[in-house]
């Protein structure tokens, strides 16, 4: 399935079939956080996390061979294609991202000295809104205002639900250990400036 963007770059979708098939003939990019990203990828993929996703864009526009944008379901992973499709660079993106990799039963590798496997965002995003919501309502016995907190959340949901966005998300990826260190990204761009020469 293609998609069509208002730039002449078309954004390619790949089942884990497909991908897997032509795993050695792609450049596969994992644009979640660093945490999730160590929780398990694709063999020999790297990670540019989407928000830092502007910093790769020359390194990227001069990619060879075909870019695929990795996430854990292809929400993320379809925004980063978008982007890139919109500075002319062309890529494809892996349908069901990672979960859908890993429900085939293909193996995901995890960074050499991880010695542990982060939460994906989604189940980070799971855990902060159902504590936000117990806290509320919690506090709520000892005054009503307090519950005004868990409907802001139920709010949040919904708003998220319908926009396809997620701003606990975006907070989330603030957090120190969904951060890389400056360290990682520039290694990353490193080994994949050595893959395009």
């Amino acid at each position: 399935m293609t998609l069509r963007m208002n730039s002449p770059v078309s954004i390619v979708s790949l089942d884990v079939d497909q991908a897997r098939g032509r795993l050695t003939e792609l450049t596969v990019i994992d644009v979640r956080t660093p945490g999730e990203y160590a929780s398990g990828h694709l063999p020999g993929a790297l990670n540019i996390p989407l928000d830092l996703l502007h910093r790769a864009l020359s390194v990227l526009g001069d990619a060879r061979p075909e870019l695929l944008l990795v996430c854990a379901s292809g929400n993320r992973s379809a925004n980063a294609c978008a982007l890139l499709a919109e500075h002319g660079v062309p890529t494809a993106t892996l349908t069901g991202g990672t979960n859908a990799w890993a429900e085939r039963g293909h193996e995901l590798h995890r960074p050499a000295g991880s010695t542990r496997a982060g939460w994906s965002m989604e189940r980070q995003v799971r855990f902060t809104a159902g504590a936000v919501v117990l806290t509320g309502l919690g506090l709520g016995l000892r005054h009503p205002a307090w519950r005004l907190l868990s409907a802001g959340v139920a709010g949040g949901l919904v708003f998220s639900a319908l926009t396809d966005t997620c701003g606990m998300a975006a907070l989330l990826s603030r957090l120190p250990h969904n951060r890389p260190r400056p360290a990682d990204l520039d290694a990353t761009l490193t080994a994949l400036g050595k893959r395009v020469s």
